[in-house]
């Protein structure tokens, strides 16, 4: 059992009695009013007093309060005044006789109860606050003038505050523990009235915490009414007894005990409070994912709703920055348009920004040619859930967003934890970058088009399913596919007619024997021979290494930017997620598992190499097969004047193949969205094992050598 909560219960057993008459006491006329306008008053009233009494009698800086001029002049509060001055004047003087006459502590409590019975609990709270802060207010702010000001130094004479400034020593621990009782009743005040705040649309009386906070309410509002009356007391006494009261009366042992007992019931309040908090959070998060998933099903006549509840419903901001202006701009500039939601975490590279710059520029430069322009809108996910937002992020965030041309949230925390949720279920999106698209109505087309702007740039606008199906219906295995769009010299070659190897690996002795078995064979068989190397997925400062060392011994072509390479394979594992998001990556598709056999030599020791016979690719093997084939071309040269170069390679390599090929593995990482049940290995043609996010082909009789997790 808690401090906090072992302290309530001793508290409710010693003052049973005098709860039980201060509950008698309480006869509510159902009449509600807003008490936060009064209480931030009284809070501003009394936090520029104590700030005196800091400064003139503890000797310590008065500290700078910050001004509440506005909220105290709001109507609301003018009208509670015109309504509440009689019973705060009331209450006042109440104060001010029972400290003169030294009445009883729990007496002057059960009378201001008494005076105060019609109204609810934070009210009887806050109008007592008001009472004393009243009384208190007005003596620090005459100790304040009465040097500058004739009449309120003959007033202050005759309070005898010059005498109690002078001898002000021996009152330090006592204006020190009435500041700390103050503070703890403020604490206490501002628990009650955001109890009363709390939206029944969220919150029941039912719940435990907020059933456990009501239960403790009225011990909390006796008692801090009874402090508010002791410190009135200390008030009252030095106005009206000076000198002596200073010299005889030092102890602040009663003040201290009250603000004791007053942080062990505020401590269990704001716990009470932070659970309803949450509660009320979960229901409203709850609600706003729900309304979500019911927007996405409704028919709607633009797309505004929609942007509204995923991006910033209100419209006391601008939640948009405009990438060629850099100013901030409204929703409604996206109003009836296609919109693609760019949506990621921060960690975007330099490729991806860069290679989707390339295609925004060229859509925006034809989009005369479009049905309908587009815009992209970037979508920053940070759900907080595993780190803290820093200075760090927050300066990566504004670099990210400062090389952007299209449209981005203005920042992360605009967009809601039911709407980043939403994002995660509806569209699967982990930490990769997806693009969703929604037409002008704000219907989803694509749940995730990345893969489409990957392959095909903008001529998959608009980015529809059916586009997607089409698109691949019109495309076959050949070496555009593979290369399109990163590089002219490629297609420059495959117009001139020319043979052209591709390959890949980070094996530089590999990379050696197999471009000089290359160029020896095609020297021999008297073609024109153009190679690539296009590196690998992964492994970027080794790739980096390997394309300087074919650059300096000239052994072929290479990229020599590797935000191309990371551009190819990215193609690549689009083709294959595209393939996997329509449902349509099946073991009949000759595209599919020509692309499966590339991705699954990526993951594997050693190199590999395609052979195009100009536009058409005639084999894709592992470096086990390919660079033998090459090695033996003196085995089935005799064959190239009949079938060909390209014929003649293939019927020897398929030889090779036959006798010891590679299986397959392929590896879906966490950051990815739909992972596939079942695959066939392209290679041997067996069911692969699924190993919780890869596929691996366990084939010992064709050297099928795989890791495991």
């Amino acid at each position: 059992m808690a401090g906090g909560e072992r302290s309530m219960i001793s508290l409710s057993n010693e003052s049973r009695m005098m709860m039980k008459q201060i509950l008698e006491t309480h006869a509510p006329d159902g009449l509600e009013m807003d008490m936060k306008p009064l209480l931030d008053l009284v809070e501003d009233i009394l936090s520029r007093a104590n700030s005196s009494a800091t400064a003139l009698v503890i000797g310590v800086p008065a500290a700078k309060v910050e001004n509440t001029e506005e909220n105290m002049h709001r109507a609301s509060l003018f009208s509670m005044l015109h309504t509440l001055s009689i019973t705060i004047d009331r209450i006042s003087r109440e104060l001010e006789l029972k400290s003169l006459s030294s009445g009883d502590a729990h007496a002057t409590t059960l009378t201001i109860c008494r005076m105060l019975a019609s109204f609810g609990w934070d009210a009887k709270l806050v109008l007592t606050l008001a009472a004393f802060a009243f009384n208190y207010g007005e003596f620090w702010l005459l100790t304040q003038v009465y040097s500058t000001n004739q009449l309120a130094k003959s007033i202050a004479i005759l309070k005898q505050l010059p005498a109690i400034m002078e001898q002000s020593g021996p009152l330090k621990p006592r204006f020190h523990a009435m500041n700390s009782l103050i503070d703890a009743m403020l604490d206490i005040s501002r628990c009650i009235v955001q109890l009363k705040e709390l939206p029944p649309k969220y919150i029941s009386a039912d719940v435990p915490a907020l059933s456990d906070a009501m239960a403790h309410v009225p011990t909390a509002v006796y008692w801090t009414i009874r402090s508010a009356s002791a410190c009135a007391s200390q008030i009252t006494s030095l106005s009206s007894m000076g000198h002596e009261y200073i010299i005889s009366t030092t102890d602040a042992w009663e003040l201290s005990t009250l603000a004791h007992k007053l942080r062990n019931i505020s401590e269990h309040l704001q716990k009470q409070v932070a659970l309803c908090q949450q509660h009320i959070g979960e229901k409203k998060h709850m609600e706003l994912y729900q309304n979500l998933g019911s927007l996405f099903e409704m028919t709607h006549i633009d797309n505004m709703k929609i942007l509204r509840a995923l991006v910033y419903a209100k419209d006391d901001i601008l939640p948009l920055v405009d990438g060629s202006t850099k100013r901030r701009v409204n929703l409604d500039v996206l109003r009836r348009k296609n919109v693609l939601l760019l949506i990621s975490g921060l960690d975007f590279s330099h490729s991806e920004l860069s290679i989707l710059e390339q295609i925004h520029n060229e859509s925006k430069q034809h989009a005369a040619t479009h049905e309908s322009p587009y815009e992209v809108v970037w979508i920053p996910v940070f759900d907080g859930s595993s780190k803290q937002w820093t200075d760090a992020l927050e300066k990566q965030f504004e670099a990210l967003q400062a090389t952007m041309p299209w449209y981005s949230v203005y920042h992360p925390n605009l967009i809601d934890k039911a709407a980043i949720q939403f994002i995660k279920d509806a569209w699967r999106f982990r930490s990769k970058p997806i693009l969703v698209v929604l037409d002008p109505q704000g219907k989803v087309v694509s749940p995730n088009a990345i893969h489409m702007m990957w392959i095909w740039g903008s001529n998959a606008f608009p980015f529809s399913t059916p586009r997607e199906e089409n698109l691949w219906r019109e495309e076959t295995w050949r070496l555009e596919l593979l290369v399109d769009g990163i590089d002219q010299t490629i297609p420059n070659w495959i117009r001139e007619g020319k043979y052209i190897f591709l390959y890949g690996g980070d094996d530089i002795e590999w990379i050696r024997k197999f471009t000089t078995a290359a160029r020896q064979a095609a020297m021999a068989a008297k073609i024109p021979l153009e190679m690539v190397y296009v590196g690998k997925s992964n492994k970027r400062e080794q790739v980096r290494r390997v394309m300087a060392a074919i650059t300096a011994e000239k052994l072929s072509y290479c990229w020599e930017d590797l935000g191309m390479v990371w551009f190819f394979w990215t193609r690549l594992e689009s083709m294959l997620f595209s393939k996997i998001q329509l449902r349509k990556a099946d073991d009949h598709d000759i595209a599919m598992q020509e692309i499966k056999k590339l991705l699954s030599y990526d993951n594997v020791s050693g190199g590999w190499a395609v052979l195009a016979n100009s536009s058409k690719v005639v084999v894709n093997g592992h470096g086990s097969t390919m660079l033998p084939t090459l090695v033996e071309y003196d085995l089935w040269k005799e064959h190239v004047p009949v079938k060909g170069y390209d014929l003649a390679f293939k019927d020897h390599h398929d030889k090779l193949h036959g006798i010891a090929h590679p299986c397959c593995r392929f590896e879906f990482p966490s950051t990815v969205g739909r992972i596939p049940d079942r695959m066939k290995c392209p290679e041997c043609q067996r069911i692969m094992e699924k190993l919780t996010t890869f596929f691996c082909c366990h084939d010992d009789a064709h050297h099928g050598t795989i890791a495991s997790i």
